[in-house]
């Protein structure tokens, strides 16, 4: 069997990290090549691959459309979840965030077309449906965006539409619902809510939680993303591909919900404080996965409590590499 060479951009971090992982146990991958800047991931995460003669490491930023043409070289497909996440930060310096995330990402698809490369995976973000009031989400239907971060992930998708259509390439958008799991960090100023959620606990401290708690979200567990991520490079349905995807559970938990969750789990009696709202946040979101499911073959591997517990003894034994703010 003839197998793939993958690159994956932003492989260091989290969920591109336990990709690059699921992707070296696959018998249809020969070589995954990470391109990685550091900017928000570490190589403490694909440190146990720097030996695999399979793996490659490539230290570069995808603003530069060079250093993406070189990674491109022998690659098969492409797979990219290089991007600066965070609603908030992107509030707060949307420059930054419009470079990476819009440049970048065309420099990766431009780079991918001229290299030859066919088929190109992408991140996409449950953020694009903006202020669209339908629940659950369904793929066609979306709103105004809320954040430069919604913008900047809505112009992707609108890139890869182009991109397909002009120049006969496969694009495969996967809009992911708060993903959460081993190697999130609680580290920084933008950390998720359940790393940082689990940082508290960890140290007994009480969490705070920006409104009253009723705020929801569909928290997806990483293997979920990595397997989509696995089904869309390489599907042989044509129907499937040049289309955007919710990947998700299908299920919505509260803030409050979640601290409940973590309570149980931890066996400790915390209470969160409450702050107020945060700027750019929808106050719910629940995806419709039936397209995935009827077209990509998805299914959800792991529900939010089993992804909480096992992401909660995971942070538990990485303890030492976390120290973050108790708050979010």
């Amino acid at each position: 069997m003839h197998t793939k060479n993958i690159l994956v951009t932003g492989g260091a971090g989290f969920i591109g990290s336990n990709l690059v992982d699921a992707l070296l146990e696959d018998e249809r991958v020969g070589k995954v090549r990470v391109l990685d800047n550091l900017l928000t991931s570490s190589v403490e995460n694909i440190q146990h691959l720097l030996n695999n003669p399979r793996f490659e490491w490539m230290e570069g930023d995808i603003r530069d459309f060079d250093t993406c043409m070189k990674a491109m070289e022998g690659m098969d497909l492409v797979d990219h979840q290089a991007a600066l996440g965070s609603v908030p930060r992107s509030i707060n310096d949307p420059v930054t965030t419009n470079g990476i995330n819009i440049g970048g990402t065309l420099n990766v698809f431009e780079a991918a077309r001229q290299s030859g490369i066919k088929r190109v995976v992408y991140a996409a973000s449950s953020s694009t449906y903006g202020d669209h009031p339908d629940l659950p989400k369904v793929e066609d239907k979306i709103g105004k965006p809320l954040s430069p971060y919604a913008v900047t992930k809505l112009v992707n998708e609108l890139y890869a539409s182009v991109y397909g259509k002009l120049y006969d390439m496969e694009f495969i958008g996967l809009r992911y619902f708060n993903i959460f799991g081993p190697r999130q960090s609680p580290k920084g100023a933008y950390a998720a809510v359940i790393p940082l959620f689990m940082q508290c606990f960890s140290e007994d401290k009480a969490p705070q939680i920006n409104g009253d708690g009723t705020f929801s979200r569909d928290f997806t567990y990483v293997a979920n993303a990595v397997l989509a991520n696995r089904l869309a490079l390489f599907t042989e349905e044509s129907t499937a591909l040049n289309q955007i995807y919710n990947i998700a559970c299908g299920h919505t938990t509260s803030l409050n919900q979640m601290v409940e969750a973590l309570r149980t789990i931890s066996g400790k009696d915390i209470q969160a404080n409450h702050g107020p709202n945060r700027m750019g946040d929808i106050p719910h979101s629940l995806a419709d996965i039936s397209k995935a499911q009827n077209m990509l073959g998805y299914q959800p591997q792991m529900l939010f409590q089993a992804g909480l517990t096992q992401t909660y003894q995971w942070f538990l034994a990485n303890q030492a590499a976390h120290t973050a703010p108790a708050s979010v």
